[in-house]
C-alpha cells in the first residue's frame, strides 16, 4: 500500500533518492567510529574509548531515524554494504595510525563532509520538494546534531 501522506509519489521517490545516500554515509561513520573504538591506542585511550562509544551509540539512533524517515515516505531503505559503498560520500580510507588524534581529525573530516551534504540537501528538499516539512525538519535537526559533534571533535585537535 502507497503512503498517503500529502507527497506525490513521485516526489517521495526524489526524497529518497536523497536520504539514501545520507543512510550510506551514517552507516560508513558509524563502522569507522566503532573501527577508532576498537583499535584507539595511546596515553588518552580509555577517555577516547569511551567517548568513541558515545559517538558509535549515538550513530547507531541515527541510522534508524534515516531508514525509519525513508519508509515513512514510502520507500525501502538500502541495506547492504555493497549499496551503502555505492551511495556514500565517505571514504573507508584513512591513515594507518591507530592513536586518538588520527582517529578524530578522520571522524571530524567526515562529520563535516556529512554537514555540507545535508545543507545541499535541505536546500533540495525545499526547493524542490516545498511540502516535505517533516524530511526538511528532520534534516536540519541531523545537520546541527553532527555541527555539536564536529564541534567537539576540533575541540579536541586544539
Amino acid at each position: 500500500m502507497k503512503a498517503q501522506i500529502g507527497i506525490d509519489p513521485k516526489q517521495t521517490e526524489g526524497i529518497a533518492e536523497i536520504l539514501e545516500p545520507l543512510l550510506a554515509d551514517e552507516f560508513l561513520l558509524y563502522l569507522k567510529t566503532r573501527n577508532a573504538h576498537w583499535n584507539v591506542e595511546g596515553p588518552d585511550f580509555h577517555t577516547v574509548h569511551v567517548y568513541f562509544e558515545q559517538l558509535y551509540t549515538e550513530l547507531e539512533d541515527v541510522i534508524d531515524e534515516v531508514a525509519e524517515r525513508i519508509r515513512k515516505i514510502g520507500h525501502y531503505a538500502p541495506a547492504t554494504m555493497k549499496e551503502y559503498l555505492e551511495l556514500t560520500h565517505l571514504s573507508e580510507k584513512r591513515e594507518n595510525k591507530n592513536n586518538s588524534l588520527s582517529y578524530i581529525k578522520d571522524l571530524l573530516s567526515d562529520h563535516e563532509t556529512i554537514i555540507m551534504s545535508l545543507r545541499g540537501s535541505i536546500d533540495k528538499i525545499n526547493e524542490k520538494f516545498e511540502y516535505d516539512y517533516g524530511t526538511s525538519d528532520f534534516l536540519t535537526t541531523l545537520m546541527e546534531q553532527h555541527e555539536k559533534t564536529a564541534w567537539m571533535l576540533r575541540s579536541h585537535l586544539k
